[in-house]
């Protein structure tokens, strides 16, 4: 029995362990995400004296199961929860049919930062204002505030784009640390600001009487707006380090 319950102590992750089993196929998964989960009961991990946490095969399985309802079918917390309330109970969870079209993923390097191809990518993607709200599961007065400070804005026919989903959804998440929309308009005027300086950069060769120039700007402005990004998220990195 002893020899059992130690091969069971072993078996045991910690949260460090169980990231890197999910972040091959769930990149966006954190250590944050994972505490609000099992705040909302989702998942129950074990506590050792110390008070860390330890992590089963059974809680990593929930936490899958959470990840690709919520990316593949936009499942909200509450009919997961029900879900796995009904697989603890012995019952088969309901067969999940796509209701919503599969918003396109975007396209990332090996560090996992966005690719110059990324910026280059061009899709079809629209949402109505009812789908936006639902798939990236946030209120109408907070989509109306991100409006009301610039960070989100509709198309021209009253849809929504790609971009507008993926900021939707962050602004939710950086919800549950605190962070409203209102906390947000300095990540939109650093944005303008590097938009600003690749305009800059790629205006003398969008003047240009060559035929070519055109594509050549855009090819610039997609490796730019990389480099840009890898620079901002790599100075922030150092500067959280220093904290």
């Amino acid at each position: 029995m002893g020899v059992q319950s130690a091969e069971r102590h072993e078996a045991l992750l910690n949260i460090g362990q169980v990231l890197d089993l999910l972040r091959p196929d769930f990149p966006d998964i954190t250590i944050p995400k994972i505490r609000f989960w099992e705040a909302e009961g989702l998942i129950k991990p074990q506590r050792t004296p110390a008070g860390y946490r330890k992590f089963s095969e059974h809680d990593v399985d929930r936490l899958r199961y959470v990840l690709t309802m919520k990316r593949d079918h936009y499942l909200p917390l509450n009919v997961i929860r029900e879900h796995l309330d009904a697989m603890d109970r012995g019952l088969e969870p309901p067969q999940i049919d796509a209701v919503v079209p599969t918003v396109p993923k975007v396209v990332l390097a090996d560090d996992g930062l966005p690719s110059a191809e990324s910026f280059r990518r061009t899709d079809n993607f629209r949402l109505s204002r009812k789908e936006l709200i639902k798939i990236a599961e946030i209120g109408e007065d907070v989509l109306a505030q991100l409006e009301d400070f610039g960070l989100i804005s509709a198309l021209p026919t009253g849809h929504y784009d790609t971009d507008a989903l993926v900021i939707a959804q962050a602004a939710k998440e950086l919800a549950e640390f605190g962070l409203e929309p209102r906390h947000l308009r300095a990540f939109k005027t650093a944005a303008d600001r590097e938009v600003g300086l690749v305009e800059q950069v790629v205006a003398p060769v969008r003047r240009s009487r060559d035929a070519a120039a055109s594509a050549r700007a855009e090819e610039a402005m997609s490796e730019i707006a990389a480099l840009s990004l890898r620079l901002h998220a790599t100075l922030v990195k150092a500067g959280l380090r220093r904290l």
